[in-house]
């Protein structure tokens, strides 16, 4: 399973917001916190891009980056 398939999993599951930092939580609980912290950001980060091109969020702020779970 990659990165973006277990956030998406929870995005499904859970539902709301998503910043980096929950989605960095969301796949340490997952079992992929490996990494130091920047890396695990740097992951986290491209998860949401990937889970966006889908459309299954959307980008609602810029900086700090936000994301919003749509009903897909």
């Amino acid at each position: 399973m990659t990165t973006a398939q277990t956030l998406e999993a929870a995005v499904r599951a859970l539902g709301g917001l998503w910043d980096t930092h929950r989605a960095v939580t969301a796949l340490r609980d997952a079992g992929l916190g490996n990494g130091d912290q920047r890396d695990q950001e740097k992951r986290a980060r491209g998860a949401l891009r990937d889970l966006a091109k889908t459309g299954l969020l959307v980008k609602i702020q810029d900086s700090p980056v936000q994301y919003r779970a749509t009903e897909k």
